[in-house]
């Protein structure tokens, strides 16, 4: 397979994306952290409780998610350099690196939807269960 300067220069736009939505993602969480933090401290809630915990777990999630994706787009950078001075063989598999990496970032973003799926299924379960009760 012959690859161009032109073909890892795609992945900038997604990856650049991607990293917007990701720290949008952490920017919110950020929030919400502090609002349950605070909502805690006045009622100490199971629920709140288990929800900061998700969101702990979350947070993990996204920082890695946002680490592949430098990674990413670093090796992207690096195998760009590669091909424009003419080592195609080390730039390929530096964009298959670089391809790796996104992978590994958007597999843990459907983690962490999943996990965020988790954490709005415990506050509906507990309206669910005052309604009940």
């Amino acid at each position: 397979m012959q690859i161009s300067i032109n073909t890892p220069a795609l992945l900038f736009p997604a990856i650049s994306l991607l990293m917007v939505a990701y720290s949008n993602r952490f920017n919110v969480l950020g929030s919400r952290i502090r609002a349950l933090n605070a909502e805690y401290k006045s009622s100490a809630d199971d629920v709140i409780l288990e929800q900061i915990w998700i969101l702990k777990k979350r947070v993990l999630l996204i920082r890695n998610m946002q680490g592949c994706g430098v990674v990413s787009l670093f090796t992207c950078v690096v195998c760009m350099t590669f091909l424009f001075a003419g080592y195609t063989l080390v730039g390929e598999i530096l964009f298959g690196v670089s391809l790796f990496f996104m992978l590994c970032s958007l597999a843990l973003s459907l983690r962490e939807i999943i996990i965020s799926v988790q954490a709005l299924n415990c506050v509906l379960d507990s309206i669910q269960k005052d309604v009940n009760d």
